[in-house]
């Protein structure tokens, strides 16, 4: 018998009956459609290792055993197939925490999100891999997604939308369908990525000083040899949970089943690992190519060895968590930032918790840009404004020369700091 050594009060299920039998689980890797989703392989005998496993997450999910749960979405295969997701993923996400479904439901009477032309937009762009299906049937999925991402940004309207959002609904749509996705995409969007729905992407820009810290550790001669290109070539990548590059439904759902069971941060360490797993690619580019290394960087090796990438990334975590990495990046992310409060994603926190983070985040985004234009304004006329600093600085001194009586001996010594000011640039 499993016993839950970390979880919730087992009275908040997310699923009256997570118990299936085996016939019930051969059946389900069979069904085809667009309904049940391409990843289900179509043997007619499953392993007995497989089923053991899927006995095992169905075990997971009833007593609500969070630590076994990583394990297994860690492990080769991850959660195996979208009938054990649609339950191991709401209980990681935590998908009934505080939260008033009811009111999600209710999207249609909010006013309009700012941003819902520009999801169309990208709706109408999405489903290019997956599923296979009929005009009408991707037309039906275009309709659910739009709803989704609308309901989900009506609720909270101060969160922005950014293009990759949808790449991230549509996988948690296609794995737990429109009803129940609702709640998953709320709290994806609230602890998992409210940094990327900030008013800037500033925080995110500031995420991807990890990897090459990550990669210092690990392998110091790359990150040496990469050094001309900045992180940038990540963005696509872990701004969309990687679901905007990788194009087999089985591989996101099953890196998903990874991610869904891992703090935030784990994502950067992730794409480390891509990066550390084309080292001999890498160094065969030469560094006076920083075009090429960034085109190479920023396209996702294929195929994708994602069980060993995840190994790889949980080993290079484990081995160099945040707080060891060199180059102070750790210290000059925000501690607003969602990637150090969401750290242990099975304490309790409610919504109402993530929106006052948000506010905040927001507000000191403002203050530091503000910050910045000031800085850039003072850079700028750097000159006008040191020549206006040093007349004063004369002004000054000159009056109190003359009280002093002391104008002829030290008038010298002023045509020395101003030939000294004009070396310096300053006026």
């Amino acid at each position: 018998m499993v016993r839950p050594r970390r979880g919730i009060d087992q009275t908040e299920d997310t699923s009256s009956n997570v118990s299936t039998s085996n016939e019930d689980l051969k059946h389900s890797l069979e069904s085809g459609g667009i309904s049940q989703q391409p990843s289900t392989p179509e043997e007619e005998q499953i392993p007995s290792h497989i089923l053991e496993k899927a006995e095992g997450i169905q075990r997971a999910c009833d007593l609500h055993d969070f630590d076994a749960l990583v394990s297994y979405a860690t492990s080769e295969g991850g959660f195996l197939w979208d009938d054990l997701r649609r339950v191991a993923w709401p209980i990681l996400l935590q998908c009934n925490r505080g939260r008033d479904l009811d009111a999600l439901k209710a999207w249609k009477e909010l006013p309009r999100h700012r941003d819902e032309d520009q999801v169309q937009l990208d709706v109408n762009r999405s489903f290019v891999y997956y599923p296979k299906g009929t005009d009408k049937e991707l037309a039906i999925k275009k309709d659910e997604l739009s709803n989704l991402i609308k309901q989900i940004l009506r609720n909270f309207p101060m969160l922005c939308y950014f293009q990759g959002y949808h790449d991230i609904v549509q996988v948690l749509l296609l794995v737990l369908g429109e009803q129940q996705a609702a709640a998953a995409v709320a709290e994806v969007s609230l602890f998992r990525i409210r940094d990327y729905m900030l008013p800037s992407l500033a925080p995110a820009l500031k995420h991807l000083q990890l990897i090459p810290a990550i990669i210092e550790k690990a392998d110091p001669e790359l990150r040496l040899h990469i050094s001309g290109t900045r992180p940038f070539f990540a963005l696509a990548a872990t701004l969309t949970l990687y679901a905007h590059d990788i194009q087999e439904y089985s591989d996101i759902a099953r890196l998903f089943d990874f991610l869904l069971a891992r703090e935030p941060v784990v994502s950067i360490y992730l794409f480390a690992a891509i990066a550390l797993s084309r080292r001999k690619e890498l160094l065969e580019i030469p560094v006076e190519e920083p075009e090429m290394m960034h085109f190479v960087l920023s396209k996702l090796p294929y195929p994708l060895d994602l069980d060993g990438l995840i190994l790889s990334a949980e080993k290079l975590f484990d081995n160099y968590p945040p707080e060891s990495l060199p180059f102070g990046v750790w210290k000059r992310i925000p501690g607003l930032s969602v990637l150090k409060t969401s750290r242990d994603l099975f304490e309790k926190h409610e919504t109402e918790e993530a929106l006052e983070l948000f506010d905040r985040q927001a507000r000191h985004l403002r203050n530091e840009e503000r910050r910045q234009k000031a800085l850039g304004f003072l850079w700028k006329h750097r000159r006008t404004i040191g020549s206006v600093a040093v007349t004063v600085f004369v002004g000054a001194v000159s009056i109190w020369i003359r009280r002093k009586g002391l104008d002829a001996p030290i008038w010298s010594y002023v045509g020395r700091f101003q030939s000294a000011f004009q070396r310096l640039g300053i006026i």
